[in-house]
């Protein structure tokens, strides 16, 4: 029987459960390419999604598993691997947000003309 009081004592201690293997996904940034995720990592004036994507490029080059990228940017690990797949295929341009998502709106109208259209 499992003594489940030593386990999370263990847990509090600071000492970890082992984990599975370590990922074999392995890559190497140029100094551009790590300089670009850098800034984008530390910008304030970009959408919070590319910097989290920037960080986990970031994190897999210094040789973090997916697993705990995936707890570090609190995203999934199929999420983690997804970007890191798209930068693989396709570079920086692959972390950037893709046009078309949303709902298309068409052109704007006048308030009057939109009040007209609900009531009639």
């Amino acid at each position: 029987m499992t003594d489940f009081g030593t386990v999370s004592t263990r847990l509090t201690q600071g000492q970890r459960m082992a984990r599975g293997r370590k990922t074999s996904l392995m890559i190497r940034l140029t100094s551009a390419e790590r300089q670009t995720l850098l800034a984008w990592q530390r910008a304030t004036n970009i959408r919070a999604g590319l910097a989290r994507r920037a960080r986990i490029v970031l994190l897999l080059a210094d040789g973090v598993t997916i697993t705990d990228i995936a707890a570090a940017v609190g995203l999934s690990r199929r999420h983690t691997y997804k970007w890191i797949q798209q930068f693989m295929q396709e570079g920086l341009a692959g972390l950037e947000d893709k046009p078309g998502r949303g709902r298309r709106r068409g052109p704007l109208q006048p308030l009057n003309e939109q009040l007209d259209m609900d009531v009639g």
